[in-house]
């Protein structure tokens, strides 16, 4: 017999309720019940309170103004969480009203609340697993299963995060670029388990652009659609890596191109140029080749150039040897390449790229076989392992 499982809150599972503004609805109610007197943790804990509740009761009863139903719900969980405090320890509850009825107050707190869980003063991976459970709404086991790790260690990481910005107040201006940041890296981890990150990373980022008016949030969520656009040729149907040179062109999404290349246009208008831009208009010069072989490679390199300017990454300089090979000759790559940090990973394999394209191709195998060796990502070792083959074959052929 197969035992049920009950899908918790931040999936979306609730019927009768959009399962993506039920989400968006998560930061809001946090933001009302913070702005009345509640500290982070407490808030968060309680708006999670709520949500097992509306799993129980919207189905059959669903409210007709759901944001004001769930801060009402938050409210009275955190106010009796208060009481019971205040009961053992003799202390006054700092703000102890009920809610009024009638409509919430239409004050957005989203942008400070990204702030707050990216807060600079926590690890990434502490932040990433915040922003995730306050803004994302998605809950700690979904988050352990993405990453990968038992849902108590994820519920630890969560719970020192919160206890670190437990003093931090909410109106504070936080920083962007850490907010950015943890949502790129968020994109990244791609999909794992039920949850699909890549696509919770475009739907929060979204969240974030309606709220901030700058031109890195729309870079960086245009950087999103253009690679987003891509991933159903990425995989070959053995789930075997494609790289971009071979790639199904027919399979890209061209209205996420459409779509990624407009938003790029508008932040580049605004001629405040950063990284996440810079990155977009790179990605959108792959995307708009028919073909590999008509790719503009002169500016591409031409945008590397501009993101080495801005970040000093070896990672972007790694790509740009890459691009100089492609669009002057593999022994121009090379020597871009020869400046680049050694100890970098993915150098190997890229130095095994630009080796195949100047012909050597038994260098490029051995080159290659050591990358694979070197690689964390199965599917990433099995493509360099498989070309290490094929040119072994070649070059003995």
């Amino acid at each position: 017999m197969t035992r049920r499982r009950h899908r918790a809150p931040g999936t979306g599972a609730v019927p009768g309720v959009d399962g993506a503004r039920l989400r968006e609805l998560i930061p809001e109610v946090i933001g009302v019940l913070v702005r009345r007197g509640a500290d982070f943790a407490s808030a968060e804990d309680a708006v999670q309170e709520a949500l097992l509740k509306a799993l129980g009761t919207w189905p059959a009863d669903p409210p007709r103004d759901p944001k004001g139903w769930l801060v009402t719900v938050a409210w009275r969980r955190y106010l009796d969480h208060r009481r019971s405090e205040r009961a053992r320890s003799g202390r006054e509850v700092a703000y102890d009203l009920q809610p009024s009825p009638g409509p919430v107050p239409a004050a957005d707190d989203t942008l400070q609340l990204y702030a707050l869980c990216a807060h600079p003063s926590l690890a990434p991976a502490s932040a990433v697993a915040l922003t995730l459970r306050a803004v994302g709404g998605l809950t700690t086991r979904q988050i352990a299963e993405a990453y990968l790790v038992p849902e108590a260690t994820m519920a630890q990481r969560i719970s020192r995060a919160k206890r670190r910005i437990a003093e931090v107040p909410l109106d504070r201006p936080g920083d962007l670029a850490t907010v950015l940041r943890v949502l790129y890296l968020i994109y990244n981890e791609g999909h794992s388990g039920e949850v699909d990150l890549a696509t919770e990373a475009i739907r929060v980022t979204r969240q974030l652009a309606a709220a901030a008016d700058e031109p890195e949030v729309a870079g960086l969520l245009a950087l999103m659609l253009l690679h987003h656009a891509r991933r159903a040729a990425r995989t070959d149907p053995a789930g075997r890596l494609v790289p971009l040179a071979e790639q199904d062109r027919s399979l890209w999404d061209t209205a996420l191109i459409a779509e990624g290349v407009e938003i790029l246009q508008g932040a580049l208008a605004r001629d405040r140029l950063g990284e996440y831009q810079a990155q977009a208009a790179i990605a959108a010069l792959h995307d708009d080749a028919r073909r590999f072989e008509e790719t503009d490679w002169v500016q591409i390199v031409e945008w590397y150039d501009e993101l080495v300017a801005l970040t000093g990454s070896e990672v972007a300089r790694l790509n740009r040897a890459v691009a100089v090979g492609e669009a002057d000759g593999a022994p121009a790559g090379l020597a871009a390449l020869a400046e680049v940090d050694p100890r970098l990973p993915r150098r190997t394999a890229a130095a095994a790229y630009l080796h195949e394209r100047a012909g050597q191709l038994a260098e490029a195998a051995d080159l290659y076989a050591a990358a694979a060796r070197a690689a964390t990502n199965l599917a990433e070792r099995d493509h360099l392992t498989r070309r290490a083959a094929r040119l072994r074959q070649a070059a003995s052929g």
